[in-house]
């Protein structure tokens, strides 16, 4: 029994009963070396016989394995992989190194994607806890690595009606940052003084009155160092944590020469397997038997198939007292365990951890291990397997390639620090231009995600210089980068000089940068210098490739271009193969440009589920980017729908960031919101600041705001001015919709005996798809207008249309101005037809009832939006009242689902 825990156990306990009711839980509970978080952790499982308990103890040693915590966990539950869908079944199995991993072929494109391993993660467990609650325990999760942790995270973010309880224990003050700031937490502090004397009551020690006072003062209520600190108070050193590692260190020491060489087996092994330590030890030429002191002395002892340690500490001290030789020696005998089992990735980081000096066979093991099947994906497993195995390579050409290829994969992981690090370890070794322009890259991919774009396209520029005497492709690759680079930072001047460096340096694909350039000027200026649209030329350039990040760029341009149906397209087509494949990655890039083209398609709840998912997804992941995109879509809803507050809040951000284009779309959602309700001098104000810059990316869209707000305050002059530019745009795009906007534009302008032939002639063009917001603004001037002029029954019939159209939208303060405008008309404002059942749903409820439509299953759906099969089971269960259904079959007939 624990003493003075009962009010934390309490705590814990309550997760557990959670879990009994099929509600998840996930805590952190911290505290300082040896103040009891593992005590209580085996007290909660203890006093919880009918509940699951799945475990994994991390420790320092195992830190740079792969996945090391996640095959402690997963073993006891490694029965359930197969029933997996097959892409995750795949992902689990190449991560612990099973040979199953081929019996799942997925192409190759999601086996090494990490968020993949998460979501598998997720639906073990879940299936798991289908027979009885489970209790899931991580320990001393301050050492796990980075794999391990992102997976779990993913994992712990998505529980939510699943019975489990998800407990994370985390030393402070001496040990790494466990990054878990949105998980609820639970701090144990020291004992009380009553129970920390009795505690030490229980110690198996003669203690004088005076060693009692002195160790209960130096204790400082931990109860480690109650149980297990020398008496003397001359013990040196006087840190009471490396007073207990040499206690524990002191203690093996007396234990046999062959049980300390055993003991080096089990706390160098991540995987606590008893067949695997066994097996090793015997390759030492030892006996299993060699444990059994280790035993006696309750230092180690067997549970679940596994050989544990009584506490971490104990670990760390059996594995850092033993001299090196017999650490190397260890893992050199786990390597040849594993690799009878099977299990290259085990085999590899062994043999490794068993090499002190460069070995180019051992390096080559551990690079064909981060490439399983010659595939390489880019995450911090592989960047850590080829870090390592760079380390060990004698070929100094080949050492920077692997250090290379180990940053581009730390750069995908969004660990940027350590990219840029293991990028100038390449740049020590590198050997000529072109390997070093391959680093360039990687750095400038560092610092754009960091959003130093300037820093970026310099970089670039100088590596396409060195490198265009002996590979002309690869330079105008480089100098398309920097050009990119370049329109990010809005810097014009440096755009056309890399444009006009390009030409130069008669590069063969100079005319992709020149179009770039153009494309991005325009954009900045509203002017454009081509007599071709360069976005266009861009667009056939990169046409026919598969390859998701040209899709999504080709997606991008057509945007710009106005096409947004061939957008929306490609940005489905990325993401319905990202779901498939339930690549997280893949999905967090697709849907910025899906949310977009949602929302100028009118499809507003569409465009809140996908940017909402996206702002999930890239906060798991560490892709701030994409994030930061889509707040500027949730910001634009919120402006629509006349949420002053919302708007605020996801707009904050892009403008405190104050880089084009997200600045100016932030600006234009809440000069919009000032507009639909009526405050135009504040919208002017906003609009023309937007305005008022050479660099004005992203601003055209706002320009028939601002001509609208002018007007409304009778400054013609200031319209004017944004309509020669809208027109000459709209004249570019050469769009019906864009063609609409620019004559509801010149109406506003225009005197009374010219507006009603314009507005009549934009409203025609609305039989061509378009968007359904802009056309139902153009239909309520047009009846304002037509009111105005005591044409009443006419314009009764457009603030009709646009009223219904507002109304779908739920676009409150437009469809209430169309309303008040109805009804001077002398219309009747009548109930929303046909209600829409749907908008009573939260996005992630449409998202599921949607795809429960098509007929796929719960595990389908959980697969394709990153939730656990039960969660999903969960959302049909809140919809159904609200949809007025009862049952799945009713779904696709249900008003608004289809």
């Amino acid at each position: 029994m624990l003493l003075g825990r009962d009010t934390e156990l309490a705590e814990l306990q309550t997760c557990v009963e959670q879990a009994r009711l099929g509600r998840s839980s996930v805590v952190v509970l911290r505290g300082e070396a040896g103040i009891g978080k593992s005590a209580l952790l085996d007290e909660l499982a203890v006093a919880n016989p009918d509940v699951r308990t799945v475990r994994a103890a991390c420790v320092k040693s195992e830190n740079a394995i792969p996945f090391a915590a996640l095959h402690m966990l997963v073993h006891p539950l490694r029965a359930g992989i197969g029933g997996l869908p097959a892409p995750q079944a795949n992902a689990l199995h190449t991560v612990l190194g099973t040979a199953e991993a081929k019996n799942h072929n997925d192409g190759g494109r999601t086996a090494g994607d990490r968020f993949l391993v998460g979501l598998a993660l997720l639906t073990l467990l879940s299936d798991a806890a289908e027979e009885r609650p489970l209790l899931c325990v991580v320990d001393d999760a301050h050492w796990l690595d980075q794999s391990s942790a992102e997976a779990l995270l993913f994992a712990a973010r998505r529980l939510r009606a699943e019975p489990i309880a998800l407990v994370f224990g985390v030393r402070e003050g001496d040990a790494p940052e466990f990054p878990a700031d949105d998980l609820a937490e639970l701090t144990l502090s020291p004992l009380a003084a009553d129970a920390a004397a009795e505690l030490l009551d229980r110690r198996d020690a003669a203690l004088t009155p005076e060693q009692r006072e002195t160790l209960i003062a130096d204790a400082r209520g931990n109860p480690l160092a109650l149980l297990e600190l020398p008496a003397s108070p001359d013990a040196e050193p006087s840190s009471r944590f490396l007073r207990l590692k040499n206690a524990f260190a002191e203690r093996i020491r007396t234990l046999p020469a062959a049980t300390q060489a055993a003991l080096a087996v089990v706390a160098a092994d991540d995987t606590s397997r008893t067949s695997v330590i066994l097996a090793a030890i015997s390759e030492l030429g030892n006996s299993p038997s060699d444990l059994a002191p280790a035993e006696k002395a309750d230092i180690v002892f067997v549970r679940d198939d596994r050989v544990e340690f009584r506490h971490p500490l104990l670990r760390a001290a059996a594995y850092y007292a033993t001299p090196i030789t017999t650490r190397t020696d260890s893992h050199r005998a786990l390597a040849s365990a594993h690799q009878a089992l099977g299990d290259h990735c085990h085999y590899a980081w062994h043999l490794a951890a068993a090499t002190t000096k460069p070995d180019d066979h051992v390096a080559t093991v551990l690079a064909d291990a981060a490439q399983p099947a010659g595939e390489l994906h880019h995450n911090a497993a592989t960047s850590q397997m080829l870090e390592r195995a760079a380390e060990l390579t004698i070929d100094t050409r080949q050492r920077a390639e692997r250090f290379t290829l180990s940053a581009q994969s730390a750069a995908s992981a969004g660990q940027f620090e350590r990219a840029e690090r293991l990028a100038e370890q390449a740049a020590d070794y590198a050997q000529d231009p072109l390997q070093l322009a391959d680093i360039a890259l990687v750095r400038a991919s560092v610092l754009d995600d960091q959003d130093q774009p300037k820093l970026a396209y310099r970089l670039l520029s100088d590596a396409a210089v060195t490198v265009a005497p002996l590979d002309g492709e690869f330079a105008g690759h480089l100098l398309f980068r920097a050009a990119r680079s370049a329109a990010s930072a809005g810097d014009l001047d440096v755009l056309a000089r890399i444009a006009e460096r390009a030409i130069d340096m008669h590069l063969p694909n100079f005319r992709a940068v020149t179009a770039l350039a153009s494309a991005f000027n325009s954009q900045h200026t509203f002017v454009s210098s081509a007599s071709e649209d360069p976005l266009a030329t861009l667009v056939n350039m990169l046409d026919g490739c598969g390859e998701t990040t040209e899709l999504l760029e080709i997606g991008w341009w057509q945007l710009l271009r106005g096409h947004f149906r061939e957008a929306h397209d490609l940005a489905q087509m990325v993401e319905s193969r990202a779901r498939s494949d339930s690549a997280a990655g893949m999905l967090a890039a697709a849907l910025p440009l899906l949310a977009r083209t949602q929302l100028i398609l009118g499809q507003l709840d569409d465009a809140q589920a996908s940017a909402e998912e996206a702002t999930t997804i890239s906060r798991d992941i560490g892709a701030r980017r994409h994030g930061l995109y889509v707040s500027n879509v949730l910001g634009h809803i919120a402006a629509i729908r006349g949420d002053v507050e919302a708007c605020v809040r996801h707009t904050e951000e892009p403008l405190r960031r104050n880089i084009a284009p997200g600045n100016m779309h932030a600006l234009g959602a809440r000069s919009l919101l000032d507009l639909g309700s009526g405050r135009y001098e504040n919208a002017f104000t906003t609009l023309q600041s937007m305005m008022s810059g050479a660099g004005r990316q992203g601003a055209i869209a706002s320009l028939p705001d601002l001509i609208e707000a002018a007007m409304r305050l009778g400054d013609r002059a200031s319209a004017v001015e944004a309509l020669e530019w809208f027109d000459a745009w709209a004249l570019r795009l050469n769009q019906p919709w864009a063609e609409s906007a620019a004559l509801r534009c010149r109406a506003l302008t225009a005197p009374d005996d010219a507006a009603g032939d314009l507005f009549a002639q934009s409203v025609q063009l609305h039989a061509h798809p378009g968007p359904p917001f802009e056309y139902a603004r153009t239909n309520l001037l047009y009846g304002e207008w037509l009111r105005r002029q005591r044409q009443t029954t006419e314009a009764r019939v457009y603030l009709r249309q646009a009223a219904e159209t507002f109304a779908r939208m739920r676009a409150k303060p437009w469809e209430e101005r169309a309303n008040a405008e109805l009804r001077a008309a002398g219309g009747r404002v009548e109930g929303q037809p046909g209600e829409d059942k749907t908008s009573a749903l939260t996005p992630q409820e449409r998202q599921v009832v949607r795809l429960a439509a098509t007929g796929l299953s719960n595990r389908d759906i959980a697969a394709q939006l990153f939730l656990s099969p039960r969660t999903v089971g969960y959302h049909l269960y809140k919809a159904y009242p609200k949809l007025g259904v009862t049952s799945r079959g009713e779904l696709a007939t249900a008003p608004g689902v289809g």
